[in-house]
Formats: structure tokens, sequence, C-alpha cells
């Protein structure tokens, strides 16, 4: 799991310290003990921001991060027959108030279904071991596709929910917080994520639910801007690392500790449920897993194990579990494999631990133990052994110092801590310091000046006592003095501000670096130059480019950078040779590689980047108009026709036949008049009008224009989905994930839209005009930039199976620097109009922000009724200052409920029979205001009671009621 190099050892017997260890009590998990290192020194992350801090869009194209399932919310993986999902687990029976809940383990995703990639290690967890899971899931997913019916926003938030508590249940996980932010649409920009949802606001409720349920152990998403990643995905991870360190801060948010009863609480380990690198199926995959970068910690969960309890393998109860998501798509999954060397491991990357481990420990429990779990041969539980370094950067020949943090709750006996260092590295001895159970050894640790730049090493401690030994590491990367990077996308400089800040440097290497250029395009390229020493140095900088491309210059100097300072250098750098395959055909993995050279000196350092090349297209002036009829007449379009042949996700097509097509495209003074000429064998699930949206789920073309060629996201582009018929026989089109959702005869009126389906059927044609006045800013004729993407659904289930388009990635429908480069070419045929009278002012995006609310969550009611969790990630409102059911009656077999309110706010009362609402009522009070509540309904059940104050404080109640 982690790469094994020689080492330099130092060995500090600690028998007399442990005499003094023994005396003390042991150190509670929800108060940071006095003169304890804090979070922030031990183990480096601030205390909460001071600014809406989220992360950004993706670099190029990384080793593989993640067994990812589909892109959230777009895409579906190809479903293999047909399948009743299993029988839903019932509702956990109502309890009184248990006050907060002790969980093991909490998984941070962003939507239903996130977490549902590894619910077999979550079931065995709690099969085997008593592992208490829970789930915080930030949004309901109301931003979803729906393929069981015609709910949308809060009502399909509503459902999404059921479906998780159902999925989850499969597991034995019965506990759900959702933090009622809204699920926008889908996004590959954490910072608009951020800005949308309001950082320290979520981050605020996150902390709070972590110190209410107390969990040893985080497992969360993967908070990178890889190709594809959701924003959603990348922003729940960026919190839930944010929490691990922010909730053991008893000076962040201290309302929770003062004003709520709540206690800091310091987390033990933080995993993302990703993995960069390779690894084998089969049950003995956990020893195969060979990361990418060889300083991660990885743990494999093998899934096939056999459940005692189901009779059937947790890879198949997994599956039962992801069927639950029908909404989705997912209720036709189909089984897991039945061969045993076929079932992978779910695989968990280790972001940070306080608490020791054994990186050659393979059971199915090695991720938990020393944290949930004794390890054998281990130190007791509670037990904190972690290191942490000035920098993570470090210098060949420049000394760095580095920290062993100890704790422990029992007398271990006589014992020793040995710290081990790459072969060569120089350690001094350590300064040794003790107080409050803590004990800290400092060393001053001096890389060899034949160190590998670029390298990352592993620095690792070690403590032996008579019972048993635990082992912790902390990598650190050898930089050379002066470094030269490629500017980074804005999303990625985002990611790079979060990591910074929350001090998780070695996260970076998850960002392949690239830039887009366009076929036959010249275009500058920044690499910034910063110089990590002490002393001003001159340097050269040196661009290796791949065959196709040129630069003026391949060489620029740096003179006299001061230490401590970054300059940048700029390349202009043209596509010579127009003939390179684009887009994910071209290169290596998607790019064409090149290098950054750096020298200062006798030091230089390489950076490996690469190109996202794109297609190119000139968009002539049409004299006269195209006849926007579903048809292309000869000389309407005299542009080049645009290939939309490329498989970009899902499954590839079997012949052209299956699924290709043709885009024409022309403009003149009232818009722009694009064709589409789709050649299919199969029409897809034909929807009525008034569900004529969320294209991905059928047949249908995506049209996206980013009028600047500027966006960093999709929320200042047009992108609107439009469907070639209806059940009413006229086609339909629906801006989705852009700067104005919606309906276009409310988004984008005037826009014309026109189609022909062939009988029989062999394809479409879906004609369009887009005036600019729907456009979120003015075209830039010289740097415009234009997608077209064709989904294709051969079923009826509302389930598309393959993407196909112009310029193609993963997750491409999200990154407006990787669609095509398309100038708009003057009238009469002249040269490209100036854009210096283009107006660079974008339109502010409309979001849709409506999300169903867990005070109006009979489900979430429910459990928060009894395990005392707030509402929504919100405080409770003190005993005696919220609501007091007085009295609960029956007349003629309905329930009636009189009570009353110590304070002003919201009341919500709902009455439920066998898990279907049968009375509901809203209702506002006044303080010491009482209230009679008369179902109008009979038949039993319950009733539950939600109350949120003034204050924005919550209280759920749950009342069984006769019939």
């Amino acid at each position: 799991m982690v790469r094994v190099t020689p080492i330099n050892r130092v060995v500090v017997f600690l028998l007399t310290m442990m005499l003094a260890f023994g005396s003390l009590p042991a150190l509670a998990q929800d108060s940071t003990p006095v003169a304890t290192p804090s979070a922030t020194e031990a183990v480096a992350p601030p205390a909460t921001p001071t600014e809406d801090v989220a992360p950004p869009v993706e670099e190029g194209t990384p080793p593989v991060d993640e067994a990812t399932p589909p892109i959230e919310e777009e895409a579906t993986p190809p479903l293999v027959g047909p399948s009743t999902p299993d029988a839903s687990p019932s509702a956990s029976p109502v309890a009184e108030p248990a006050g907060t809940v002790d969980l093991d383990v909490l998984f941070i995703g962003a939507h239903p279904d996130d977490e549902a990639w590894a619910l077999s290690t979550y079931g065995q967890w709690n099969e085997f071991h008593d592992v208490q899971v829970g789930v915080i899931t930030i949004t309901r997913g109301e931003g979803g596709g729906n393929a069981v019916g015609t709910e949308e926003g809060p009502a399909l938030g509503l459902l999404r929910e059921a479906e998780e508590r159902s999925a989850v249940g499969v597991a034995g996980i019965e506990h759900v917080y959702n933090l009622d932010q809204v699920d926008f649409y889908y996004t590959v920009s954490a910072e608009l994520t951020a800005d949308t949802w309001g950082y320290e606001e979520t981050l605020e409720k996150v902390v709070r639910v972590v110190r209410a349920t107390k969990p040893e152990v985080i497992v969360t998403m993967s908070p990178a801007p890889t190709p594809g990643n959701h924003g959603h995905h990348q922003m729940a991870a960026r919190l839930a690392v944010d929490a691990y360190y922010t909730a053991a801060e008893a000076d962040a948010f201290p309302g929770q500790i003062s004003d709520e009863g709540l206690g800091a609480w310091r987390v033990s380990r933080i995993f993302r449920s990703a993995f960069s690198g390779e690894s084998q199926p089969g049950p003995m995959c956990a020893e195969t897993l060979a990361p990418t970068d060889p300083t991660d910690v990885a743990f494999g969960v093998w899934a096939g194990t056999e459940s005692e309890i189901h009779g059937d393998t947790w890879a198949n109860l997994e599956r039962q579990g992801q069927r639950q998501y029908a909404s989705q798509g997912w209720a036709g999954f189909s089984d897991a494999p039945e061969d045993p060397n076929e079932i992978a491991c779910d695989v968990f990357t280790l972001i940070d631990s306080r608490t020791p481990f054994d990186t050659e420990n393979y059971s199915t429990t090695a991720a938990i133990e020393g944290a949930v779990l004794p390890a054998e041969g281990g130190l007791p539980l509670g037990t904190e052994l972690y290191i942490t370094t000035d920098s993570f950067y470090v210098t060949p020949g420049q000394p760095f110092e580095a920290t062993i943090h100890l704790y422990q709750t029992e007398y271990p006996g006589e014992s020793s801590l040995s710290f081990d260092v790459p072969q060569g590295w120089v350690i001094d001895e350590p300064v040794v310091e003790d107080a409050n159970g803590w004990m800290t050894s400092t060393y001053t640790v001096t890389p060899t000046n034949s160190s590998d730049v670029g390298q990352r090493e592993l620095l690792s401690a070690t403590l032996t006592t008579e019972s048993g030994s635990g082992t912790t590491v902390e990598p650190v990367e050898v930089t050379a003095a002066v470094t030269g990077s490629l500017e980074p996308l804005p999303e990625v400089a985002y990611f790079r501000e979060w990591v910074e800040q929350v001090n998780v440097p070695q996260l970076d290497s998850l960002i392949f670096p690239v830039f887009s250029m366009g076929v036959g395009e010249t275009r500058d390229i920044a690499v910034e130059v910063e110089n990590r020493s002490d002393e001003t140095v001159s340097a050269t900088v040196e661009l290796a480019l791949p065959a196709g491309f040129e630069a003026e210059s391949t060489t620029a100097e740096v003179a006299d950078l001061p230490g401590g300072e970054t300059t940048t250098v700029t390349f202009t750098v043209t596509n010579t040779d127009d003939t390179l395959a684009t887009s994910n055909e071209a290169g290596e993995d998607g790019h064409y590689p090149f290098t950054i050279t750096t020298t200062a000196g006798s030091s230089s350092s390489t950076q490996e980047a690469g190109i996202n090349l794109v297609p190119s297209t000139t968009v002539p002036y049409a004299e006269t108009a195209p006849t926007v009829d579903g048809s292309v007449a000869e000389g309407e379009y005299t542009g080049e026709a645009l290939d939309l042949g490329r498989v970009w996700e899902g499954q590839p097509v079997d012949s052209p036949a299956d699924g290709s097509g043709t885009a024409y495209v022309t403009y003149d003074d009232e818009g722009i008049y694009i064709a589409v000429e789709v050649t299919d064998d199969t029409l897809g699930t034909v929807l009525p009008a008034n569900d004529a949206k969320r294209h991905w789920r059928t047949d249908s073309v995506e049209i996206a224009i980013d009028p600047l060629g500027t966006a960093s996201n999709t929320s200042a582009t047009f992108k609107v989905g439009v469907f070639p018929t209806t059940e009413e026989g006229e086609p339909a089109a629906y801006r989705d994930a852009d700067a104005f959702q919606g309906p276009i005869e409310e988004t984008a009126p005037g826009m014309q839209v026109a189609s022909t389906v062939n009988e029989p059927f062999d394809g479409y044609v879906i004609e369009v005009m887009i005036p600019y006045d729907a456009l979120p800013a003015d075209v830039d004729p010289a740097n415009a930039a234009m997608n077209i993407f064709i989904y294709d659904s051969d079923t009826q289930d509302l389930t598309g199976q393959t993407r196909l388009g112009w310029s193609t990635w993963g997750g491409v429908q999200g990154d407006p620097y990787r669609w095509g480069k398309t100038v708009f070419e003057a009238p009469g045929g002249a040269a490209t109009p100036d854009a210096a009278d283009v107006d660079p002012t974008v339109d502010e995006p409309v979001m849709p922000l409506e999300a169903a609310q867990s005070i109006h969550s009979p489900q979430s009611i429910r459990q928060s009724a009894s395990d005392g969790v707030g509402l929504g990630g919100n405080p409770r409102i003190p005993d005696g200052e919220g609501v007091t059911i007085d009295s609960v009656s029956v007349t003629d077999g309905a329930p009636v409920v009189e009570l009353s309110t110590a304070s002003a706010g919201d009341l919500y009362i709902v009455h439920v029979v066998d898990g279907a609402v049968v009375a509901e009522e809203q209702v506002t009070l006044g303080a010491g205001e009482a209230h009679v509540f008369t179902s109008t309904a009979p038949g039993g059940g319950e009733v539950l009671i939600s109350f949120q104050d003034e204050m924005g404080r919550v209280q759920a109640l749950a009342e069984p009621v006769g019939s």
C-alpha cells in the first residue's frame, strides 16, 4: 500500500516519560486538553475559514482517481436486464429522545446515492463488528433526473431521501442527516457550489453533526477538480476535510459548545472513498493495491464476503441497496459477479490520521483498526500518534523540522519511539517535551543533496510497547529551490487555495496540469516561477513541446527573483499540425504531453503537463437566414460539417447506425442557427411536453455556447437540451445547468426549434435559432466556444446509454474551457470582426435555490426525535423553550394533539399511517400560544412535529397514536 525504502532511524526510549503518562486521566475525546497541541499545530489546519472558501475545475487527465459510479444527476451506467427492487426496510420505530447518537463511522457526501458505492464495506463492518455508520447528505438531489415520475424540486428531494434511507438500510445504517442545501445542477465547479451553498454556513452544519455524533472515522469523496468530478462532490469532500480539523478546535463555532452543550471532537481518521492507482479483483484485492502516488496509504475491503444474516455476498447486497435509487435509473442494475475473482475491493485512501495504523494489514477492518476497533498487537484505543512538519515541500540539503505527537490513555510499561526517514537523510537528536499527557519529539531533518527532486517520501514513526506497537506516516515532497509550473485553471487555483488553507498539500498530486487550445490556434501560456529559498536567484525556464506544436521561443529567463517570491513568464504557442487528433482521441489520455524545466544554478526541476487540443470551426455569416423547419436544405449552411460521432461517456456504439451525427452552424444579425442530423436505430422514451427536461434521460441533443470564451463554469454559458419529439408530437427544449434554467419559452424567448423524426425510425434532425438576447453575454467573434452533444437512449425506462459529441472528454459538459474553438466570420467572408467593442459583462446567473427542508420531512423528523441531532444540521431548541405536547387524544379514530410553545416560530405537524402522510398542517405561532391539531384521517400511526424558532433553532417530536 505504500512504498518501502531504505531508512535512517532514531529511537527514543520513553520509560521515564511513560511513568508520567500513567498518572494522568485519559484524554476526553470531546474536549481539547489544556496546553495540548491544537489541530492547527498538530494536524495543521487553521480554524474556520474567514471567507466562503470552496474548491474548483479539473486540470487535465490524471490517473483514474476512483472507481467512480456514474456522474451524479447526469450519467447513468449501462443497465443489464430488468430487475425488481428489493423490499425497502421499514422505518425505525419511534423511540424516546436519546440525546446525541454515538457513531463510529460517518460518510459525508453531496447527494443521495453518493455513499452507495461502499455499502458492502459498511454492511460488513456493521454485521461482523457492530460498527455504527451514519451518513451526512448535504443535498437531497433535487437537481437529478427522475425515472419514476414527474416529481422535481423539493418533492423529488423527499423522494430521493426515502430512496437513500431504504438503500443504506441494507447495510444496517439508520442515521441519515440531510443538511438542506440545494442540488442546483451538475457542475464541475466547487467555487460555484460554495457560493451557492454558503461555505461557512454549511461547514458549521457539518461540524455540528460531527460533534453531535462523535465518529471516530470520516469517509468522504474526492475533493479535487479531476476530470468530470462533480463540483458538489468536491465541495462535500472539502467540507468533510475542513470539519475533521475544525470540529477539534474549541474556538471554532464556539456557540455549539457554550450554548448547545456540544464539545470539541477529535475524529481519529479521515479517508476519501477513492483511489488513484491499480488493483486486481478477487479475495486478495487489498494486497494488490498499487497507488500511483507511492506515499498514498490505501486500504481495500473485498466485497465478496458472504453475509451470515442475508445469505448472499455483500457485493450483491450492495447492489440491492443501489437498486433503491430507482429515480436515478438504478433499479435495473445487474447482479454482482458470481465469480469471486471478479469481485473487487472498495478502496479507502487516507487523507489524515491522528491514530496509529498498520500499512501491511489487509483485513476487512484494517482501515478502522486503531480508531474504531482495537488492532491485533496494536496500541490501546485512544492512543494518538501522528507527525507534522513545518513544510510539506523540502529541499535537498536544506533542514526542516518534523514533530512526532504522542498521547496515550494507558500506561504501557517500557516503550520506545522510533523515527524513520529515507536513507541518507540526516536526523538530529530530538527536542522532547511532555505536558498534560502529550509528548512531542521535534527533529531537525536534512534531506541528502542527491535526493530526487519531484519525489515524494514518507516519514514514519513507530511506538513499541510491552503490549503492542503502532505506526504513523507523513509524506513530504522533495522540491528544487526554484520551480516552474503551468498557470492553473481557475478551478484548480481555487482548489490550491483551499489545500493551502486547510494544510493538506499532498492532495495536490491528484491534479494533472493542462491547458486547452484549438486546432491551428496561437495562444499565450503562462508559467509561474516560485523561489522557495531565502536567497535571490536567477533561473531559466525551458518548454519542450510535442510534435505539431511550436513556440516563438522555448526559453525564458528570470532574473533576480527574491526568496519567497513568485513571478510569471509567458510562452506563445501555436498548433502547427491541423491533422492531429483532438479531444479524448488525442495523444496520451486525451492530451499531448509536454514538459516545463526550470534551472537555477546546478538545481533543476521538471513539471509534466498536457495540451488539450480542441476542435475548431469558423462559422460563416448567412446572407439568407436558414428556414428553421427541421431539415437541412442545400445552401442553407455553408460552413464545415462538425463530426458528433465521438463517444465521451457511456457504452460504445455498435456502429454509426447505432449512434452518430453531424452538425452545421451559421449566423446572421438575429442569432445563431444550428442544425443537427442524428443517426440512431432506436428511439428512447418519448416524454410528455410537461416533462421535457433533464435531457440526458432519453434521446436528445445538447447545445452549449460560451459567448465570450472565458467562462470558468457553465453559470456563464447558454446550454439547452432539445428533444426531437414529445407525446404531443412536437419538439421541446429546456435550458439546464447554465445561466438561466427552464423551458425556453421562459428562459430564451424568441428561440426557434423544429425537428423531423424519420419514419421508419433511423434518426432525426433538430434545427434551432438561438437569439443573441438569450445568451448571457455578447459574442466575442474571435474567442467564443461551443459544443454539441448527442444523448442516446435505447430503452424505455428513462435511462441513457451513450453520449457523443464534438469536443469530448468525460464530464466535458461542465468544462467550457474544453469546448470547441468557434470563430465567427465577418459578413462577405471578410476577416473576423474586431472584438475590441465586445462588452465583457456577463449576466448574473439565475440559480435554482428551492430545496426540501428537514423540518418538512417526516423521515427526518422521526429520526431527529429519536437520536436528538438537530434537523438539517441546525441547533436544537433547549428543553422547555420550544413546543410542548399537552395532550393526545383520539376522536372518531383520528388523533387530536393539543400543544403549546414557549417561543415564536413555525410549526409543522404531520399524521403518518403505515409510512404515508394522511394529514399535515403548517402554522406560525407566537410565544406562549397554544394550538390544536386535528387529523382529517383515522388509522393510528404517529404524529410527527417539527418546530423552528425565530433564531433558526429546531425541535422534533414523535408521538404514536392509537386508532
